[in-house]
């Protein structure tokens, strides 16, 4: 059974990892979704990659396909007095899935998330202002039960949906925390409107950030750095798993417990993992969280590169490869021709430091033209016709679309943002 305690080296990962993906695939093999799709895979011989890579492929797309019920005949197989609770799937687009874990599941997931703390170097003496959602999302329930695995104090906060952003700024001055858990453009918000009010959050005792659920670019990173003068940590899992990994201080990447879930780099069209460092699609098989929806193979949808050996230094860089996202995400628009990818424009506005906010909103003019509208707020002190002008021509330069740009007051953005899940940077209300 895993513990906090790590293995003793990638030698005994691999064990662990033989022993538990055969335990995987003999449950797989009991739900009715997975009759006659498995029966040409040999069960003797699944470390052999070209073996494994004949197991298909399982993507939320295929789940969409069944209500909750239908959901539930196709793969759970555990019976209902074992269930011990649901995760939402943490998706921003389409219909939710609910995933039921049982009570043996969640042993095995709080040892998951509690291993995020001592990862980051997170202990006893630090207390955590949690703005993750706590509800069916189990990001923000995992970490705050875990925490008490490495002795790690937790304010249960929530997100800004729960908790208005005016009264987490009032808690973190207050409360005092030395660690701020949340989604990068919830931190974001909460930058910007302690700037707007006159409150220096460089001089507050959060000194270390930990982000999950949304990608963190590079550009992301620094201007959280800069505005909350914090180290800032990126964490994974996704609830089709649970907790996965999480960087250290050398920041050179997420290592992932792998054994925990095997994973893989994958061109998706062959089935068969991409060279290490080139770009793939990263597919998860759950090792000890799968007793109630064995999932193999699933396509979690990031596209990733996957490095053996970090560049670090400890337990954590000395037993498990890193993953890296790519500078790409499978999310963008198109507009009259172009294709705009989400994760380059984010990144090319939040390099703009006079830039506090931004969405984007795409719409049809009365002349039936497509149009783009930057939603902007920025800094108090800045010139706003000069920056708004700089943007245009930003985007002009850098992505050969001419867009509006559109000024707001301050505080706009992050009052809508904070009654979403994930902030919806991007709008299409074209008709």
């Amino acid at each position: 059974m895993p513990s906090l305690e790590l293995p003793e080296s990638r030698a005994a990962i691999a064990e662990i990892q033989r022993v538990r993906k055969r335990v995987a695939f003999d449950r797989a093999r009991t739900l009715p979704w997975y009759a006659g799709k498995l029966d040409h895979i040999d069960a003797d011989r699944l470390d052999d990659p070209e073996v494994w890579s004949r197991i298909p492929i399982l993507d939320k797309d295929v789940l969409r396909r069944f209500d909750h019920a239908g959901f539930m005949a196709q793969f759970c197989c555990a019976a209902p007095g074992e269930i011990a609770e649901y995760w939402r799937s943490g998706g921003s687009t389409g219909n939710p899935v609910f995933y039921p874990r049982t009570h043996e599941d969640m042993r095995h997931a709080l040892i998951a998330w509690g291993r995020a703390f001592p990862c980051m170097g997170i202990g006893p003496g630090d207390l955590c202002h949690l703005a993750f959602p706590i509800g069916v999302h189990p990001a923000g329930q995992l970490l705050a039960r875990s925490a008490t695995l490495s002795g790690v104090g937790m304010v249960w906060v929530g997100a800004g949906n729960a908790c208005p952003s005016e009264t987490q700024l009032a808690l973190i001055q207050s409360m005092r925390p030395t660690v701020f858990m949340g989604m990068s453009s919830f931190a974001l918000n909460l930058a910007n409107l302690a700037e707007a009010r006159g409150i220096d959050l460089t001089a507050s005792t959060v000194r270390k950030i930990v982000c999950s659920a949304e990608v963190l670019s590079a550009a992301k990173r620094e201007k959280l750095t800069r505005m909350w003068g914090a180290d800032v940590y990126d964490a994974f899992g996704m609830s089709e798993a649970g907790f996965m990994g999480a960087e250290t201080a050398a920041h050179d990447g997420l290592h992932i417990w792998t054994d925990l879930y095997h994973i893989e780099v994958v061109d998706v069209e062959t089935g068969r993992e991409v060279p290490e460092g080139e770009i793939g699609t990263l597919c998860v098989t759950p090792l000890w969280t799968n007793h109630a929806t064995p999932f193999l193979r699933w396509n979690s949808g990031d596209l990733v590169r996957r490095i053996e050996r970090a560049s670090g230094s400890g337990p954590y860089a000395e037993l498990f490869p890193v993953i890296h996202h790519a500078n790409r995400t499978t999310g963008f628009f198109k507009i009259r021709g172009v294709n705009v990818n989400h994760a380059e424009f984010e990144d090319m506005m939040f390099r703009q430091h006079a830039v506090s906010d931004f969405q984007v909103a795409l719409f049809t003019s009365e002349r039936g033209l497509e149009e783009m509208k930057i939603l902007t707020e920025v800094k108090t002190d800045a010139d706003a016709s000069a920056i708004c002008a700089q943007v245009t021509a930003e985007v002009k330069r850098v992505f050969e679309v001419a867009a509006h740009v559109e000024l707001l007051p301050r505080g706009t953005l992050a009052a809508l943002f904070e009654k979403t899940l994930k902030a919806q940077r991007f709008r299409d209300e074209r008709i």
